[in-house]
């Protein structure tokens, strides 16, 4: 039986708006077979929710916190703030708000 999909949201703190970073995360979480999305916060933050397997989502966030990556991640993260948690809504793809 597989495992049941997991939901990863982080808080991206940083230099990371206006430099390409929710493209980016965007273009890493469909690689790893992710839903949800990445949108900019008023407070400068990028809010990232990110459902599907639980291996994957913490592949996602070791990139967000600095994993190395190609193309390498764009900004700067000064730190990632995440919670687990099981998804309470369905995503299709992942996008970029």
């Amino acid at each position: 039986m597989p495992e049941p999909d997991i939901r990863l949201t982080a808080w991206v703190h940083g230099a990371v708006q206006g430099v390409g970073f929710r493209w980016w995360t965007r273009s890493r979480a469909l690689e790893l077979g992710l839903t949800g999305y990445a949108a900019n916060q008023a407070d400068g933050r990028v809010l990232v929710v990110a459902h599907g397997p639980r291996e994957a989502a913490e592949k996602l966030l070791e990139l967000l916190a600095g994993g190395h990556a190609w193309p390498p991640r764009p900004g700067r993260v000064d730190k990632v703030v995440a919670d687990w948690s099981t998804p309470a809504e369905q995503f299709e793809g992942f996008v970029e708000r």
